[in-house]
């Protein structure tokens, strides 16, 4: 399962960057969503509750989740997502929730699932390139209701730093996995640049 957080106001950006396009034209939050689609069966999205998402072409299996404090910051949105998960996770079989931003399109699908294949319900998977931590983060079961406890921006980074005994890295050759889009020129980035 994914949870990708993309209830942001894009300040940095000027505008909307989720529905920025790429080269290959489609709007950014898309490109992002349809990256995860092929290795996660379930995606839930967090965005505002003001924002009206019908004019994407989104693709299937993705849930909406609505961050009433997303103003608060990233910690908020991603207890917003938890909640969420929590409240059906009776109905989930799913081990672990990668963690996403929604402003990271260019992960390679081979990444995703070198996580996933990392990941259990008592570990956290963080992937490793050139010494850097990056995205997606996979959290598993065991850690979900202290996701769900987050604020501020802080988002996983306490529980991370909590439970440092149980964080798996995982060495992955995708630069990507530290490329998100803050400014209309970070449009122009190639995959691994």
């Amino acid at each position: 399962m994914a949870l990708v957080l993309a209830a942001g106001r894009s300040r940095r950006f000027g505008s909307d960057k989720r529905r920025a396009q790429l080269a290959d034209g489609r709007p950014l939050l898309v490109a992002t969503l349809d990256s995860l689609a092929p290795v996660f069966d379930d995606i839930l999205l967090v965005i505002r509750r003001d924002e009206d998402f019908n004019t994407l072409a989104l693709p299937p299996r993705v849930r909406l989740v609505y961050a009433e404090r997303a103003d608060e910051g990233m910690g908020a949105s991603l207890a917003t997502g938890v909640t969420a998960l929590l409240s059906h996770a009776a109905d989930s079989t799913a081990q672990s929730l990668a963690v996403m931003l929604g402003d990271m399109p260019w992960i390679a699908r081979s990444t995703f699932e070198t996580l996933v294949a990392h990941a259990s319900a008592h570990t956290i998977v963080r992937p490793v390139c050139g010494h850097r931590f990056g995205h997606p983060v996979l959290f598993g079961r065991d850690f979900w209701p202290r996701l769900g406890e987050q604020g501020g921006d802080a988002g996983g980074r306490s529980v991370i730093e909590r439970y440092r005994d149980r964080v798996v890295d995982v060495p992955v050759n995708d630069a990507a996995i530290h490329q998100d889009v803050d400014y209309p020129t970070d449009l122009e980035q190639t995959p691994g640049s």
